[in-house]
């Protein structure tokens, strides 16, 4: 299946986007999708309702975070051997681990807003991974079970904020509006092969990133297990898993982000984002 939220921010309703490509409504059927509604069991479900029972939505309206009420939105980066080698850095031995604030969440296509003082922002086209049951100690195994599915997510990063202003990444990584995700939650039985996706990003037209999930250095498996050492996942939270060579960081010369450009991002069968670029609005 294909979950959304949909409406003004706040106000978003469930939905599903039918086989057709259609948008239903599914309020009639959940309040919100949220962590009840994530479990294998639920998600069953829900996919047995005949779909074309559902009200069709017959506007083009505003897609949000696909999940309501997410606990944490954690980041692995350098998980791609061509990205970590365009910007110069060690294959790391580990996954690199930071949180990106909750407060950056937006929806797939609201605007990009330059934080105050940025002249490095940045763009990461990244797979997005949700918990769906709750995780502690789980084996590599048994990782994928505990996945309720997957989605885009554009991991907006200010370089100097995250390399030049100490040692710690979150600070570049969390500013408001740096976490678009969506279009839509494709649930894990939809996704034959999660290590073999394309993805993209263009920037003003012109690509900037291509690559395939399956160049990743720690898997999604290994990812949701070795995180789970460190912290409890819960249903509803989301790890973003890193990103295909073509930053800006890396670029010669470097390419940042700036007013009036525009983002289109996106993974073979989890859909599409665009964004536009604002600056930081004056006082």
């Amino acid at each position: 299946m294909r979950l959304v939220r949909y409406g003004r921010p706040g106000k978003e309703k469930p939905g599903l986007v039918d086989e057709e490509g259609r948008l239903r409504d599914l309020s009639g059927v959940i309040p919100d999708i949220d962590a009840s509604v994530l479990s294998d069991r639920v998600l069953r479900k829900i996919a047995r309702i005949d779909y074309k029972t559902l009200p069709l939505v017959r506007s083009t309206p505003r897609f949000g975070v696909p999940v309501k009420g997410i606990g944490k939105f954690i980041g692995i980066g350098m998980n791609y051997s061509d990205h970590a080698a365009e910007i110069n850095a060690p294959i790391p031995k580990e996954p690199i681990m930071f949180m990106k604030a909750i407060s950056c969440l937006s929806g797939p296509d609201d605007p990009i807003q330059l934080p105050k003082g940025s002249k490095k922002t940045d763009w990461e086209v990244e797979l997005g991974v949700v918990i769906g049951t709750r995780a502690q100690h789980v084996s590599e195994e048994d990782a994928l079970k505990h996945v309720a599915g997957y989605c885009v997510v554009n991991d907006v990063s200010e370089r100097a904020f995250q390399f030049e202003m100490g040692s710690q990444w979150d600070k570049g990584k969390g500013c408001d509006t740096f976490g678009p995700v969506g279009p839509w939650l494709v649930t894990r039985d939809e996704v034959y092969d999660v290590q073999d996706l394309n993805m993209y990003l263009e920037l003003n037209g012109k690509r900037m990133q291509t690559g395939n999930t399956s160049s990743m250095i720690f898997s999604v498996a290994q990812i949701v297990s070795y995180v789970s050492r460190f912290m409890t996942l819960e249903p509803g939270d989301i790890i973003c898993t890193g990103t295909p060579p073509g930053v800006g960081h890396g670029r010669a010369p470097q390419r940042y982000l700036k007013k009036g450009d525009t983002l289109r991002l996106g993974i073979e069968g989890l859909g599409e984002q665009q964004q536009e670029v604002l600056a930081f609005p004056k006082a």
